[in-house]
């Protein structure tokens, strides 16, 4: 039996917890949101969104962290022609498809970050917004979250490819 060195293990199990809470949010999480804002007898959302939400969103944000910053290691010197997607000299067809999954990753990253972060602050109430701020906050989060659900598909396929030598 081989066994994975500890990076390769660093960067599936972070990766499996970042797509998994990626997840649980688009599946779980959000409709249930809405089935307790609509709830009127029930105890609405206040606990998910004051309990749940703000611990799944650190897990989640420091998975996708650690999950691209491991990957990146893994890759090493590997790193610049796995993102030109090897059209440069030397470059292979391990490196267009694992620099496929590395720039999907990449916009992944950015997506947590940048986009779905910043305005899950606003719909939690950890920073102050005006009620058309946080519609919009809703808006850019769900987008970004509910695009990077869709990316995850074929990052996961270009990744498995790659190490499994399986080209499209």
């Amino acid at each position: 039996m081989e066994f994975l060195p500890l990076d390769r293990w660093l960067h599936f199990m972070s990766g499996i917890t970042w797509i998994g809470l990626l997840y649980y949010f688009n599946f779980v999480q959000v409709p249930a949101m809405g089935a307790a804002l609509a709830d009127k007898d029930g105890p609405g959302p206040a606990a998910i969104g004051k309990y749940v939400a703000p611990r799944a969103l650190l897990w989640f944000r420091m998975a996708s962290a650690v999950t691209w910053l491991s990957g990146i290691a893994l890759l090493g010197p590997e790193t610049g022609k796995a993102f030109a997607l090897g059209l440069t000299e030397g470059g292979t067809l391990y490196h267009t498809t694992i620099g496929m999954g590395a720039w999907l990753g990449t916009i992944m990253l950015f997506n947590v970050w940048v986009l779905i972060w910043p305005n899950q602050k606003k719909i939690l109430g950890i920073v102050d917004a005006t009620a058309d701020e946080i519609g919009r906050a809703k808006r850019v989060a769900l987008l970004a979250s509910r695009t990077n659900t869709m990316l995850s598909i074929p990052l996961l396929m270009f990744m498995g490819a790659a190490a499994h030598g399986l080209p499209f």
